[in-house]
């Protein structure tokens, strides 16, 4: 079994794309981060104020269910964790996906994708849904890096 786990929540696809080929790149498990109930476009529309998306995101105590709790995390030492940026940080989603398992002594290295906007504040954000564990900002993937590109990203954790 592999030591690295990649695990993403990817609500257009463009965050799966990135995580898929970055587990390839790296000969890793991949998990899927989905939530209980699929988000849909007009749930993502950020530009209104009562979209789901939206209310999460303003609520920081906000755990979207998760549709499942398999990820195999126990059996590995570094868990990659990929997601859009939204309105600055992580999806609540994936504190959502922290908090159901025991990440203690476990490296999380994050990857996102984003329209524009850096990590912000997002490790600080998601320490206390892991705190046992160590979180580290890994890269901003956009676009559609090259294998070796994937390669030395991870390499560095």
């Amino acid at each position: 079994m592999s030591k690295i786990l990649v695990t993403y929540f990817s609500a257009s696809g463009v965050t799966a794309r990135v995580a898929e080929n970055l587990s390839r790149a790296i000969d890793a498990d991949l998990y899927e981060i989905t939530p209980a109930v699929p988000y849909t476009k007009s749930d993502l529309n950020w530009m209104d104020k009562q979209s789901r998306s939206s209310v999460e995101m303003r609520d920081k105590s906000s755990r979207p269910a998760l549709s499942d709790t398999s990820a195999p995390v126990a059996g590995f030492d570094t868990v990659f964790v990929g997601f859009p940026i939204w309105w600055y940080v992580a999806p609540t989603i994936i504190n959502s996906f922290l908090e159901a398992y025991d990440f203690s002594g476990k490296k999380i290295v994050l990857f996102a994708t984003s329209g524009g906007s850096g990590f912000g504040k997002t490790v600080a954000g998601l320490q206390p849904s892991a705190p046992n564990a160590v979180i580290v900002e890994g890269a901003i993937l956009n676009g559609s890096p090259t294998q070796a590109e994937l390669r030395a990203f991870a390499d560095k954790f």
